[in-house]
């Protein structure tokens, strides 16, 4: 590529304009080099801009608004049981912990490989208790790491209240925040041992030296969720909570009714996803029919605007895509404008362990996504794991907008 340094305006002046007095690409503006970043059409090629050179990623760590990206592009796959060869990578992180290095796929750019490192303890001696922000939450014991997925880089919190011991169990995990933001909270739910009914939720403010504790006698709580300025979690009856952090830790259940006036949620295992300006619940049934799609996935959206709240059936997702994993602690993702990156909307992206992903409509669009080849062995429910399952993550750099929130 010629440099900026071999254009010439054809002027002697010695007023020569800046733009002309650039020694090479390093030194175009951070204005034109803004002006690109909205262009680019996935990850890589984020990633790529930001790498090539100190002031490149200086303009892209100053753009103000990368946290759009995770709405715009898919976000990326990591597979933890696929191992993939990179001897130029080390195979140690700096505290000498060893690493794993696993595929990641970019539905937005399928033709280039990509890759992360994930310590191995992760896989031998911690539980997988959620993601967020770019982060994987792990436990094992009193402790709980935080590792940057694609960066290696570790938070230590405090250790768990005295009463945990080594058979703690983590039914969930998620921050409030980046951890790089003033305000970010770290909350898991936790039982002395599986299948006790001594369960906690716990929260601990980035950087203090102590967790906070609610007890939740014999509840626990499967999935916490950012819509609206609030917190709002799942526990494992599917009723719905506002979570407060302050001044203390606290769960105020929402009134809901179900759809068809039923008493309770005919859902085996829902989840939770924030799509656009909507808070779905969202989930699965089998379908007896040997043909088209052999389950149909159906959304429903909390309206809040009443007393009790109502769910009311989503029959179209219109511009937008969802993203899930199957263990139930890794969270789901929402992805708008699917064709800038070549794929269809109002469609449903399961991660799945043999093949990297099956793909679903919803709704009435079932058959008409369905893929007649794909294994019929092929199980959908959601679970809790014992090994880390493939999750969908978007990296840690795109939450970190200019003013550090």
């Amino acid at each position: 590529m010629q440099s900026p340094s071999k254009f010439s305006s054809g002027s002697a002046s010695t007023t020569t304009p800046a733009a002309c007095r650039l020694q090479g690409w390093a030194d175009l503006p951070e204005g034109l080099l803004q002006s690109i970043i909205p262009l680019l059409g996935s990850f890589l090629e984020l990633l790529a801009l930001a790498a090539t050179c100190r002031s490149w990623r200086s303009a892209f760590s100053s753009y103000p608004s990368k946290s759009t990206f995770c709405t715009l592009l898919p976000p990326l796959l990591v597979r933890p049981h696929i191992k993939v060869r990179a001897p130029h990578l080390p195979s140690r992180s700096d505290d000498s912990v060893k690493l794993r290095t696993c595929q990641v796929l970019d539905l937005a750019n399928l033709r280039t490989a990509l890759r992360c490192q994930i310590p191995k303890e992760t896989f031998e001696m911690l539980h997988f208790a959620g993601s967020s922000y770019g982060q994987l939450i792990c436990g094992g014991g009193r402790n709980c790491v935080v590792v940057d997925v694609f960066t290696g880089a570790k938070v230590l919190p405090p250790q768990l209240p005295l009463r945990f011991s080594e058979d703690t169990y983590f039914f969930s995990g998620m921050l409030t925040a980046p951890l790089t933001s003033h305000n970010a909270h770290l909350v898991v739910c936790a039982a002395l041992k599986q299948g006790s009914t001594q369960r906690s939720l716990l929260d601990w403010p980035v950087g203090s030296d102590s967790w906070s504790e609610l007890w939740l006698n014999g509840s626990r709580i499967e999935q916490i969720v950012e819509f609206n300025g609030q917190f709002i979690a799942l526990d494992y009856k599917y009723r719905l909570h506002t979570l407060s952090l302050a001044p203390q830790l606290g769960l105020q259940e929402i009134a809901t009714v179900w759809w068809d006036d039923m008493d309770e949620c005919p859902y085996l295992r829902p989840w939770l996803v924030v799509c656009g300006d909507m808070l779905l619940i969202v989930d699965h049934y089998i379908i007896l029919s040997f043909d088209g799609a052999p389950v149909n996935y159906k959304a429903y959206r909390l309206d809040m605007s009443t007393v009790p709240a109502v769910w009311v059936e989503v029959e179209k997702l219109e511009n937008h895509v969802l993203f899930i994993g199957s263990d139930v602690r890794s969270p789901a993702f929402s992805c708008v404008s699917p064709g800038r990156w070549g794929k269809r909307n109002n469609c449903l992206y399961y991660a799945y362990y043999d093949v990297p992903w099956v793909l679903h409509g919803l709704g009435d669009e079932a058959d008409a996504v369905w893929d007649p080849d794909n294994d019929d062995d092929i199980v959908f429910k959601r679970n809790w794991y014992t090994q880390l399952q493939p999750f969908w993550v978007y990296p840690s750099m795109f939450y970190a907008d200019a003013d550090g929130k």
